[in-house]
């Protein structure tokens, strides 16, 4: 094993040799590392578990990188990247748009990396990664070229590890906005700019496929950022839509991505909270061939698990009021703590409050560059399902 801090684990304390996470009450002991750092981790016996990124702020003290006894260094992250970026080239040429490196999911937990056309967007999570912002932007261009790259840290997470978060450009500057094609599709980015990393690509795959099911249909695209699945609708040949957000900057990307895809003419825009905005239109007895529902995650926590099932189950009961005779309804929770168990179960309850026969048409989740770990369930988010009106 390399010299360096080591962290021991309890006696029985298992867990760690397939998930990597590592929480404060699952340590013996742990030499004399400084937040940050990498440590090795052991079992009670001594034996190796593996290394891994280690801060004492957070209850969730240690994340692993690997289980091999290998050293963490820039020869290592430029591994993990290259291996990521393979497994979404699938053979052929680094994606143009899309994920890049998806924390846990690709061992590198703490790290995200989008890619929108000309500009790497790169997002830390943890302590250690964004002590390693500049190594890991090296090996990101040595995998997919010499690309700018724009630092989109949230403050939450930056606080909750205690670290600054960082919000510009990496070391040169980037155009200020891009235009990336999804499919028949173009959106505006601008770096730095809005939810997330730019644009949600967790949903690529889910606005791909619904865009086709609107034709000839009026769709209703609720909490709906910058109108993406109704961009597709509308380019796919459906008769109108009717886009609900409340964030001025985003109805702003919205009403310039529509206009980029020449259906402006063919799309209202409302800023409104989308709550309300259902309740008028349910009174207005409007309805809708295709309606979305993607909103913010209403559980950040588990305290706030029993509120955020009110919250999904009064929009999706508003929202089923509104299909029309066999209309679909496409609807997604993102917050972490509601499986998907517990969100078909709302979804459930909401249509026998609203008095409709609802067929379960596909399960929906996160876009496939958003991959899925077995051994580790957190990496599946997104959770969605797609009904059809009986």
């Amino acid at each position: 094993m390399a010299p360096g801090p080591v962290l021991r684990l309890k006696r029985g304390r298992d867990r760690a040799r397939w998930h990597p996470w590592i929480f404060k009450g699952e340590v013996a002991d742990v030499g004399d590392a400084a937040p940050g750092d990498v440590v090795t981790v052991v079992d009670a016996a001594g034996r190796l578990v593996g290394r891994g990124l280690y801060n004492p702020r957070p209850a969730l003290c240690c994340r692993l990188l690997t289980w091999q006894d290998e050293p963490i260094d820039d020869a290592f992250f430029r591994r993990r990247i290259a291996a990521a970026v393979a497994l979404r080239a699938r053979g052929g040429p680094p994606p143009e748009l899309g994920r890049l490196v998806w924390s846990e999911a690709d061992g590198l937990p703490g790290l995200v990396v989008d890619r929108y056309g000309p500009v790497l967007v790169v997002q830390c999570l943890t302590l250690g990664m964004a002590r390693r912002r500049r190594e890991l932007v090296a090996a990101l261009r040595a995998v997919v070229g010499d690309l700018p790259a724009y630092a989109a840290d949230e403050p939450g997470p930056a606080a909750f590890e205690g670290f600054a978060p960082e919000r510009g450009w990496v070391d040169r500057e980037g155009p200020a906005r891009v235009e990336v094609a999804e499919g028949p599709v173009r959106f505006p980015v601008i770096p730095g700019q809005g939810q997330k990393t730019g644009l949600y690509l967790d949903q690529r795959d889910n606005r791909l496929r619904l865009g086709p099911l609107a034709r000839d249909q009026d769709v209703l695209d609720a909490f709906a950022y910058v109108a993406g699945f109704a961009c597709h609708a509308l380019v796919q040949g459906a008769r109108r839509a009717v886009v609900i957000e409340s964030s001025p900057e985003a109805v702003a990307l919205a009403r310039e991505a529509l206009a980029l895809n020449g259906v402006a003419e063919r799309a209202e825009v409302i800023q409104a909270n989308a709550f309300d905005e259902l309740r008028r239109l349910e009174r207005a007895r409007a309805r809708f061939g295709l309606i979305v529902l993607d909103p913010p995650p209403f559980a950040r926590s588990r305290q706030t698990v029993d509120a955020a099932v009110r919250g999904y189950k009064e929009i999706n009961l508003r929202a089923m009021r509104l299909l029309a005779p066999g209309g679909r309804l496409a609807t997604f929770t993102c917050s972490h703590h509601v499986s998907g168990a517990l969100f078909e179960d709302t979804c459930r309850a909401a249509a026998a409050d609203a008095g409709v026969r609802l067929r379960v048409l596909a399960q929906l989740g996160q876009a496939a560059d958003h991959p899925v770990l077995l051994t580790v369930p957190e990496t599946r988010y997104l959770k969605g399902l797609l009904l059809e009106a009986a």
